[in-house]
C-alpha cells in the first residue's frame, strides 16, 4: 500500500491515500496543515507535534497515522 511520510521534528505524519474517505476531518481541524489544493497538500511543519497526534487520532478512516522519531 502506498504510504507518504511528512516529518515534523519528533513526530512524522504517514498518509495512505487508498484508505481516505474525504470527511475533511483533518482539514476542519488543522487546516494550516492540510490544504488539498496545494502540493505538498501536508505541511506538518505547520503545526506542533502534540496539535498533529490529536487530529491524526480524530481521523475516521485511520489513513492518517503517525510515527515517533527516535534517536539511535
Amino acid at each position: 500500500m502506498e504510504t507518504h511520510e511528512y516529518p515534523n521534528g519528533n513526530i512524522t505524519v504517514i498518509w495512505q491515500p487508498q484508505k481516505c474517505i474525504h470527511s475533511a476531518v483533518c482539514v476542519k481541524t488543522l487546516p494550516k496543515v492540510y490544504n488539498p489544493k496545494e502540493r505538498p497538500w501536508i505541511k506538518a511543519e505547520n503545526a506542533s507535534p502534540e496539535e498533529l497526534k490529536n487530529q491524526i487520532d480524530l481521523c475516521p478512516s485511520g489513513t492518517l497515522s503517525y510515527k515517533f522519531n527516535t534517536e539511535k
